[in-house]
């Protein structure tokens, strides 16, 4: 399990401030980025290496599938 305890979250500049579905990015921890849910910032949080990150940024972008197989999930906690 990665310790995240010193992660910075952050919620996307796509989420509005209506309390509505929010996901927050740690990206302040090395070699890692950590993902929550912001209406449930106690519950499972996600982690990938930066890479598989950059990748998973770069498809939803280019508005490509990412595959779970692919995702390069590091690990979850919660």
């Amino acid at each position: 399990m990665t310790d995240l305890t010193g992660a910075i979250w952050r919620k996307s500049t796509h989420s509005g401030d209506n309390g509505g579905d929010c996901v927050e990015v740690a990206d302040n921890l090395p070699g890692i980025i950590a993902v929550r849910d912001s209406k449930h910032a106690a519950g499972p949080q996600l982690t990938f290496t930066v890479q598989a990150w950059a990748d998973f940024v770069g498809a939803t972008k280019c508005g490509e599938g990412v595959s779970s197989d692919s995702a390069g999930i590091a690990g979850a906690q919660g």
